[in-house]
Formats: structure tokens, C-alpha cells, sequence
């Protein structure tokens, strides 16, 4: 008696297969990841609205990082010539890194007692209806048709076409085009399917017995980023420095208990043109205990991130886990900036002197506000940080209530910042916004020009307003743009010149007062 298989035509196939032969279960699984993410476009949410308008199976192509893949596997081989179906590879395994070493023999001795590889295959097409139905093509099916009110028609016939759910049928009576109302009946399941991305490999073995081999290959769609949360307490003097990974995994393959390391820096990679839209699907993957944060190594000319325990890396998931322990009581500074140079003239870079008086008369009044702190082991840190996002909170300590009672101690955000990868032993300057209180404006006081004997002289002052009750440090930011042969001939206050053409002055502003710089440049050519 035939098995019958019933698919519906467009609500999915209900169906159990059963795929090649697999390897034994993994013995040990490890898994690096890569990130070249950009922390300021990448999000994985964007792959969460791609996916909500519909799969596309192309879309790990665009996930910017990728994994390398080990996995070691015991294999019971006899002697000659056998065939290995390995079928939990990731669905966007690139087959062309796939490399096997047989630890059963030693490393010297491979190419005499070692396992083989002749020949290799990645199977990839995997069942759908639409796989299924093409099986069926010029073979007898019977579609059940629903006519309303309850009532059904079978029609039995033999399958001409199947394409976009509708089916073109030859029966007793002719020629039916069936639409998507129904389903369909099957007879025997066809072989050749297989219901996960498969590599099979052709294998050589000197001996017969078992054999630990360990393969490895890499695998699109899984990367990181990394995100801190940076504590900063009431008088911005110092912060809690925490920080998350987050690992996004859309290759298709989950990894039980596997060790992770991630790598952090620069990877050359050779990149595809991307084609294909982004999706994803989140689920939490949170581990509930509270171990140590991952150990950190210099490796090549990279950083690499290693967890001390295995973790299960879920397919179609995101999830965090802490980089490294919160760093307490580390020393920061705020510090504000006023940069009045309108942005129009401070990145010019002319192939002669900028003669035009008008450039840069405009002034920008904005204060910018930037956390620095430094990244040494004095100040409990000194360790590589990955590039990633930094969000900045403040504790505020609310008023007591009307019985005198301290109320708890809250967090409010205050801004966020990109930094990139960042040495131990460099300062860290995250920008969080724009000062309320404190303000500028810059101005061209005065401007002279001989041309002919080629030298410019240009005077500028700078006002920066202060309308807390307290005195506040402003570093005055200049871009010297006309020329790059120039020299101070006045100024009010000493500054510190930071490259060929920038300058600032660090300057105490008083409370509910202001500051005046003033200072006389000239140019030569």
C-alpha cells in the first residue's frame, strides 16, 4: 500500500524525510567569528524588518563578518575507498575552505597513514513544495478542491507544470488548472531529497577502524559588535566602564557548546558584490550565570577574545555576553570643546593660499561635550577595546522626600558615541552632545593682505559665555586653513598646537562670566 504525502499548495508541506547517513555526534565544536561591522550602520534590526517582508536565502551574503568553523568528529571507516555525509555544515558554508586532518596519526605522518580526501560535494537543495511538486512532474497527484460551503472536489490527474502555487493537471476530462485553494496528495516520497545543507565527501583510508578527524571551514552570515555602557557618577570624575558582544547568527547552523573566540581588528577579507536584501529573525540566547568575561590575547596583528567556557551559539538568533568584567571607579574628565570655525572652511586643502577674507567670517555658537578618559592599567582598564558603541548614563541622586528619606540613586542617558579600535595606553574620547550653558562665537576682527609680497594677516576673537554657577574648562579648537606656512604673531593666552594646522587653547571660562581669546595669525607663501 503506498504511503500518501499531502502538501498544501501554499500553507507549506507536512512531511518527514529522511536525509543521508550523518557523522557521529561532534566530540568538540569551536567557532571564531569576524566582524567587520560598522558600528554606526550596522544594526540587527535592519535584518529583523527584512525578514518580516519576506526570506530571501541570499541574505547572509550582506551580514558584514563571517566564522571559522572546527569540528571534531570520530569516524569508523573501513579500509579503501568510503563515503562521510556530514549534514550540520552551515546553510552559507563556503565548500572551497574546507580542510580535514586526521588526529589519528601523527602530524608528520598524514600523507602516508591519514584519512584522504578524494572528492567533495556541498548538497544544498533542500525539500520544499516546490522541489517536491517538481518530482512529481508527469506522475499522478490529486488535488483537493475547496468549493465553498464545505464542499471539496478531488481531481485526480497526471502533473503537467508547478509553478508559483498553481498546478496544471491532465485528467479524464481534459486539461485542469488548479489555483491555491486545496491541497495536494502524493504518492511514494521520491528519493534524492534532503532536508539539510549536506557536504559529502569521497574518503581514502589506508586502514580500516575508527578515526578522530577534525575539519574546519568557513561560513557567511554570523558576526559581532560590540557595545559599552559607560557609568559616569554625579561630578564627572569617574565611571563604570561595562561591555556587551553581541553575536548575530544567520548561517544557517546552530553550534552546541562550542568554544568561541573572536577576533578583533582589520581581516582582509576578498568581498562579493552584494545582491540581495538583509533579514534576520532575534531570539534571546541568554546565559543565566554570571561567569568571568572573555581573556584577551595579542594574535598577529589582531586582538583575539577568548570565552573560558562553551557557549551555544543558536541559528537565527542574536545574543550578549559580557567582553570583559565591569571596570569601577575608572578617572574621567569632562570636557568641552568650542570649535567656531564653520565647517566650510575647516577641512579645505587648497592647492594655493585661501585669499578669500570672506571664508570662515561665519561663527558656529554650539559647545560640544566629550567623557576622556584613559585607557591604562592606573586607571583600571589597559586593555584592547574593539570597536564598537559607546552609551554614556549619569546617576542622579534625587531629593530626599518630604520625611527626609534619601530616594534611590537613578541612571540617565546623556549621549552616545562611536570609538574605534583602541589600543591600552590611548585615551578614549567619546563625544555626548552639546552644552545648554555654555556657548561661543568667534569673530574676524581684523584682515590684511599684501599679495604681491605674499603674506596674509588675519585676527580672530574668540568669546566663549558661561551661564552655570560654576567655573568650567573649555578648550578653544582653531584650524589655521589659509596656507600651511603660518605663524602667531599675537595672542592673548598660550596655546598647544596639535598639528601643521590646528591649535587650541585651554581656558577657564568663570561662572556666569566669559572668556575672550584673541590672537593675530600670519601667512606667508
Amino acid at each position: 500500500m503506498p504511503s500518501i504525502t499531502r502538501l498544501c499548495v501554499f500553507t507549506g508541506l507536512a512531511i518527514v524525510l529522511t536525509a543521508a547517513p550523518a557523522w557521529a555526534q561532534a566530540q568538540e565544536l569551536g567557532l571564531t567569528i569576524y566582524s567587520n561591522a560598522d558600528p554606526m550602520s550596522f544594526d540587527p534590526q535592519q535584518f529583523i524588518a527584512q525578514q518580516r517582508m519576506g526570506y530571501n536565502p541570499q541574505f547572509a551574503s550582506q551580514v558584514p563578518g563571517f566564522g571559522v568553523v572546527r569540528d571534531t568528529r570520530s569516524l569508523d571507516l573501513k579500509q579503501g575507498a568510503n563515503t562521510a555525509s556530514f549534514t550540520d555544515v552551515a546553510q552559507f558554508i563556503d565548500p572551497t575552505t574546507v580542510t580535514l586532518t586526521d588526529l589519528s596519526v601523527p602530524a608528520q605522518a598524514q600523507d602516508q597513514l591519514g584519512v584522504q580526501v578524494v572528492e567533495q560535494q556541498f548538497l544544498f537543495d533542500l525539500v520544499s513544495p516546490e522541489k517536491l511538486l517538481e518530482k512529481y512532474l508527469d506522475q499522478a497527484v490529486t488535488v483537493n478542491v475547496n468549493l465553498g460551503n464545505g464542499q471539496r472536489e478531488s481531481v485526480t490527474g497526471t502533473l503537467l507544470s508547478s509553478t508559483q502555487g498553481r498546478l496544471v493537471l491532465k485528467t479524464d476530462k481534459g486539461v485542469r488548472l488548479l489555483s491555491n485553494s486545496g491541497d495536494v496528495q502524493l504518492g511514494e516520497v521520491p528519493g534524492g531529497l534532503i532536508t539539510k545543507p549536506t557536504l559529502q565527501w569521497q574518503l581514502w583510508a589506508p586502514n580500516a577502524g575508527k578515526r578522530t578527524v577534525r575539519t574546519s571551514y568557513q561560513t557567511d552570515g554570523i558576526t559581532w559588535r560590540a557595545d559599552y555602557n559607560l557609568v559616569v557618577n554625579q561630578d564627572d570624575t569617574q565611571a563604570d566602564l561595562g561591555a556587551w558582544v553581541t553575536i548575530m547568527n544567520l548561517s544557517g547552523a546552530s553550534f552546541p557548546q562550542a568554544k568561541l573566540k573572536l577576533i578583533a581588528g582589520d581581516v582582509q577579507r576578498i568581498q562579493q558584490q552584494p545582491m540581495y536584501a538583509r533579514q534576520m529573525q532575534m531570539a534571546a540566547a541568554m546565559d543565566g550565570a554570571a561567569p568571568a568575561g572573555f581573556e584577551e590575547k595579542a594574535f598577529f596583528e589582531y586582538h583575539m577574545y577568548t570565552l573560558p567556557r562553551k557557549t551555544t551559539i543558536v541559528q537565527n538568533s542574536t545574543q550578549q555576553l559580557a567582553l570583559f568584567p565591569t571596570k569601577r571607579g575608572v578617572k574621567v574628565e569632562k570636557v568641552l570643546v568650542y570649535y567656531g570655525l564653520p565647517s566650510d572652511a575647516r577641512y579645505w586643502v587648497f592647492p594655493n593660499p585661501q585669499q578669500d577674507r570672506n571664508l570662515g567670517t561665519q561663527s558656529s555658537k554650539k559647545v560640544d561635550v566629550y567623557m576622556r578618559f584613559a585607557n591604562r592599567e592606573d586607571n583600571n582598564l589597559g586593555i584592547p577595546l574593539p570597536r564598537g558603541k559607546v552609551r554614556v548614563f549619569k546617576a542622579d541622586q534625587p531629593k530626599p522626600n518630604a520625611a527626609g528619606e534619601l530616594q534611590p540613586e537613578t541612571l540617565e542617558f546623556i549621549g552616545e558615541d562611536l570609538i574605534d579600535h583602541t589600543a591600552k595606553n590611548e585615551t578614549v574620547l567619546v563625544k555626548v552632545g552639546q552644552s545648554f550653558d555654555v556657548t561661543g562665537e568667534r569673530t574676524q576682527t581684523d584682515f590684511k593682505a599684501n599679495y604681491a609680497q605674499h603674506w596674509i594677516e588675519e585676527s580672530v576673537k574668540i568669546t566663549v559665555r558661561n551661564a552655570k554657577d560654576k567655573a568650567q574648562k573649555v578648550i578653544v579648537r582653531e584650524t589655521l586653513f589659509r596656507w600651511v606656512n603660518w605663524e602667531l604673531i599675537k595672542k592673548s593666552d598660550e596655546f598647544e598646537k596639535i598639528d601643521s594646522r590646528t591649535i587650541h587653547f585651554e581656558v577657564e571660562v568663570p561662572a556666569e562670566g566669559e572668556k575672550t581669546v584673541q590672537y593675530t595669525v600670519r601667512y606667508t607663501w
